[in-house]
């Protein structure tokens, strides 16, 4: 038997108080009651125009605020005519909802040719999924690796195998990347086509719309149709992957594709599309990079700025040669001569249009800031003739004039950085292993960054200067510099990295002062390294006005750095295909 309510009840509850009445039917909607019996009941159709939600939403907010497309008759209240059209609503909640036309099938997954991964590797990436919200860092006690650390060392040896990521972790490994912005690149190359493809059924994966996941498809390049509509309607990421391809192929196409839509894109499409030109740049996009100087975004004007200082016979970096060269001489009349710099008055209309910001920031002076920038776009092969031929070296060495040296020699090693120039960069860095050498090249107050410097250099290169720095001035100042050579380290590097940590305990050193760099060797040693670090597992005699239980801290910090090693080696092992396996990958 089905409870019913009159109108007048209906009524004087919905006068006193219709939120509460109402909203508590839309929590409980068994506890509602209908007006089957009532006399006029609204029509169904009526009813069927208010969703639930909106129901409930007006409940909450009160009829004086908004009332939904309900029934009202005559002499009826908005809030006694809202209770009718919810109980009505509930008693079609409870029968069954109206059948609805079935919604568009998903359009299957793309096909994803890269072979699968090993058992073993994929039985790996499960754990390493599985143990990605546990608490990592240098700092922690206990001897067990830190997986969650190891995940973009194992993305990066899984992709370099060309495998593609098994289906049911895909879910795993996009939460994950959306989690953690520098896992995303090696986690969505991992993931490939079919990344696009979840994250438009899951809005929580839109970071993926958003990023490149990996290089586009062949065959999108191959077709020009194909390729029209993709960068007409595709995705940003899609876009962006498409552009690469063809830039890679051929830096004219993917320019020409670039400007067909340039001035209808948005400023922050604009700034990263320019972006995607870098790695392929060439003289050919000078005229479209000057046009861009006078694009309506600055974000956008700074870096065509930049990327055309970059191209040594552009226009723009013979023009910033000739402002930086007004402005810094060398003066003949002493011996040895002697750097004269003579700083900008003003920022013309033509320096801003070239890139150089007017306003400097806070603490800088107006006329530094500019000389500053004239120096880091000026190219810097330049400066040869501008010094009477001296090499790169001999111009470090020169001395400046009324204390600007730090200015100059700051702009010199942003312009090395920029321009990619090892043999300035390499003058800059000066002798590692010199301590008088080493405070001269970064005094303080400067903002000279080392550790941009040492990413010029070869690889091992690099990895000899910061170990002769480790072995001459220890590891305090060393972290960042580590940071940026190639893993694993070579073995000057780890020899010096190990040597460096066992003094320290052996001095007494307080332990968690170098968790950081131990978290390094962690991740970077050469894994062929655990069996000669063995002997430093064991725990040693605390020196005189050692950090109490320091001896137990370094033990537990060398064994947790052996087993990391043999994990990872462990690691490698499982993502090598099988001798003899066609569909096992390759090595690129």
């Amino acid at each position: 038997m089905t409870t019913t309510t009159s109108p007048d009840a209906a009524r004087t509850a919905g006068a006193t108080t219709p939120a509460s009445a109402a909203a508590a039917a839309a929590a409980d909607p068994s506890t509602a009651r209908t007006t089957a019996s009532a006399p006029a009941a609204p029509p169904p159709a009526a009813a069927a125009a208010a969703p639930w939600s909106a129901l409930v939403n007006a409940a909450l907010l009160g009829t004086e605020r908004r009332l939904p497309p309900v029934a009202v008759r005559p002499g009826q209240g908005a809030a006694a005519a809202l209770l009718d059209a919810a109980a009505v609503s509930t008693v079609r909640r409870r029968a069954a909802l109206r059948p609805a036309p079935a919604g568009e099938r998903p359009a299957p997954a793309p096909a994803d040719p890269r072979p699968v991964l090993p058992p073993a590797a994929r039985r790996r990436l499960a754990l390493l999924l599985a143990d990605r919200g546990g608490s990592g860092g240098g700092s922690r006690r206990g001897t067990a690796p830190d997986l969650t650390e190891l995940l973009p060392q194992w993305l990066a040896a899984a992709n370099g195998h060309g495998y593609r990521a098994p289906e049911a972790l895909l879910p795993a490994l996009l939460d994950a990347a959306r989690a953690r912005t520098d896992l995303r690149p090696a986690a969505l190359a991992l993931a490939g086509p079919r990344a696009l493809w979840l994250a438009r059924l899951n809005d929580a994966w839109k970071f993926v719309l958003r990023g490149s996941g990996g290089p586009a498809e062949p065959s999108a390049a191959a077709d020009p149709g194909r390729v029209r509509r993709l960068w007409e309607e595709g995705l940003f990421a899609e876009r962006v992957a498409l552009l690469t391809a063809l830039r890679r192929r051929d830096p004219q196409e993917g320019l020409e594709l670039l400007v067909t839509t340039w001035a209808t894109e948005r400023a922050e499409d604009r700034l990263l599309f320019l972006d995607s030109l870098r790695e392929t740049l060439a003289a050919t996009d000078e005229p479209f990079l000057e046009r861009a100087l006078s694009d309506r975004s600055r974000n956008v004007r700074a870096t065509a700025a930049e990327l055309l200082s970059t191209l040594p016979g552009s226009a723009l970096a013979a023009r910033m040669a000739r402002r930086a060269h007004a402005h810094v001489s060398a003066d003949r009349s002493v011996d040895p001569a002697v750097i004269v710099v003579e700083a900008p008055h003003e920022c013309d209309a033509g320096m801003q249009r070239d890139g150089v910001a007017p306003k400097p920031p806070s603490g800088r002076g107006e006329r530094s800031w500019w000389l500053g920038q004239l120096v880091e776009a000026a190219p810097l092969d330049g400066w040869r003739e501008r010094f009477a031929g001296r090499t790169p070296a001999a111009i470090v060495a020169l001395p400046v004039a009324d204390d600007w040296r730090t200015e100059l020699h700051d702009a010199w090693c942003r312009a090395a950085v920029r321009q990619r120039n090892a043999e300035w960069a390499r003058a800059l860095l000066g002798v590692p292993a010199a301590p008088a050498q080493a405070a001269e090249v970064a005094p303080a107050g400067s903002s000279r960054d080392l550790t941009k410097l040492l990413t010029v250099l070869p690889a091992d290169e690099r990895a000899r200067w910061v170990a002769e720095f480790i072995a001459a001035h220890g590891l305090s100042d060393a972290f960042r510099m580590l940071g940026v050579c190639a893993v694993p380290w070579a073995e000057p590097l780890g020899r010096s990295v190990v040597d460096a940590l066992d003094i320290a305990r052996d001095a007494g050193s307080y332990p968690w002062s170098f968790s950081g760099v131990m978290g390094l060797a962690e991740r970077c040693l050469d894994p062929a390294a655990a069996d000669r670090l063995d002997m430093l597992t064991a725990v040693t005699d605390e020196p005189e006005g050692a950090s109490p239980g320091s001896g137990g801290y370094w033990s537990e910090a060398f064994q947790r750095l052996v087993g990391t090693l043999r994990l990872r080696a462990a690691m490698r092992d499982e993502l090598a295909p099988p001798p003899g396996d066609p569909d096992g990958g390759s090595v690129r």
